[in-house]
């Protein structure tokens, strides 16, 4: 029997868009005449993909992480605040953004499982917390400066052998996108999934439905703090870099296929939409279209991507439904 690798539901029209929209940066703009031009999308799109993956991870169980956004900037602005341009801090600040990201990941997660606290509503309150904290902290003016080293992840390159110089932040989207990719083959992915799916029926198999959250929770809360490290070093620091993220992510999930709700959807599309949106706005810009129409777009993307999964999948139940439905009503020989 031989293994034949195979799309996952929902992933190839995000393919077909991304590879139109690529077609149409290719015309648009001189710079993706060579192929440097796209690994510089890449490099720009590398952690929104990142914040796309572990929000899928919440969204395929069956929940919502708006705090993302704000982790990102707390993130960014704890790690000025607390290298302020010291070499020697760098390596011990980027495991603590990590343990906060964990953290955030964690409370998100305990308070929705536990006290059963709506995650829409859970994360929202933690987006809140997180603005009004680094406000505070701030005065609304971010103090501070990021070391050369920690600026690396998000600016510098790795020099390959017949690549040339490849960005970090694309070996690190292109590690986790891996990784993310083997555990959603595991089972314990698949669990994930079908909690999404069906909740009671995993309960019913002896499931770990909470942990199964929680750990969604806190990859997402993981993977935001990665963001964070790289947009820090890519954008500087901004009491702003993270804003609008949280949306920004759930639109690159549902543009890739997944279901709003959970049980359905792929890692890697998800992914695929985060680098769709990020040439789209590309494309947008080369051809003078005002910036102040991202959040439109993103909003009709949010609403036709819903929109054509339920009626896709209306379209699926009947198109399983009429040929039984034929034969129940095809006459009996005499």
């Amino acid at each position: 029997m031989t293994w034949r690798p195979r799309l996952a539901e929902g992933t190839a029209p995000v393919l077909v868009v991304l590879l139109l929209l690529l077609v149409g940066l290719a015309i648009a703009g001189p710079a993706y005449d060579e192929p440097s031009g796209y690994l510089a999308l890449l490099k720009r799109a590398a952690p929104l993909m990142i914040l796309a993956i572990g929000q899928y991870f919440v969204i395929v169980s069956g929940g919502f992480d708006l705090s993302v956004g704000a982790l990102v900037t707390a993130g960014v602005v704890i790690a000025a605040r607390l290298i302020d341009g010291s070499e020697s801090a760098t390596t011990g600040v980027i495991l603590l953004v990590l343990g906060f990201g964990l953290l955030v990941g964690l409370v998100n997660g305990l308070v929705t499982t536990k006290l059963l606290v709506p995650s829409f509503i859970v994360t929202l309150g933690m987006l809140l917390v997180l603005d009004g904290a680094v406000f505070l902290w701030t005065d609304g003016a971010p103090r501070g400066a990021l070391s050369a080293g920690f600026r690396t992840f998000g600016r510098g390159a790795l020099d390959v052998p017949v690549l040339g110089e490849v960005p970090w932040s694309v070996l690190i989207l292109l590690a986790i996108l891996v990784a993310a990719a083997l555990f959603m083959r595991s089972g314990t992915g698949r669990a994930l999934v079908a909690v999404g799916d069906n909740e009671a029926a995993v309960r019913l198999s002896g499931g770990q439905v909470d942990r199964l959250r929680l750990l969604a929770f806190v990859l997402s809360g993981l993977l935001a703090a990665v963001a964070a490290i790289l947009l820090g070093g890519f954008a500087g620091v901004s009491a702003q870099v993270g804003s609008g993220l949280e949306f920004r992510a759930i639109t690159a999930v549902v543009l890739g296929g997944v279901l709003l709700g959970g049980g359905r959807g792929s890692v890697v599309a998800a992914a695929a939409g985060a680098l769709s949106l990020e040439a789209l706005f590309t494309l947008l810009n080369l051809l003078g279209v005002s910036g102040a129409l991202e959040s439109a777009v993103q909003g009709v993307i949010i609403i036709g991507a819903v929109a054509y999964a339920s009626l896709g999948g209306g379209l699926r139940q009947r198109l399983r439904w009429w040929p039984k439905q034929r034969d129940s009503v095809r006459p009996a020989p005499s």
